[in-house]
C-alpha cells in the first residue's frame, strides 16, 4: 500500500488546533451581548409608568 500525503482535512484540523476559536467566536459573543442589552432595554421600557 502506497503512503498518501496528508489530506486537506487533516491539515485544516491541525491548523484549527493551533489557531483556537478565532474571530468567529468573538463576533458571536459581541452580537449576543449587544442583543441581550437591546432586548432588556426594550422590555424594561415597556414597564415605565408616566403616573
Amino acid at each position: 500500500m502506497e503512503h498518501l500525503p496528508e489530506s486537506w482535512l487533516t491539515e485544516a484540523a491541525g491548523a484549527a488546533q493551533q489557531q483556537g476559536a478565532g474571530n468567529l467566536l468573538r463576533v458571536v459573543l459581541i452580537v449576543m451581548v449587544v442583543g441581550c442589552v437591546l432586548v432588556a432595554w426594550f422590555l424594561l421600557r415597556g414597564y415605565k409608568r408616566d403616573d
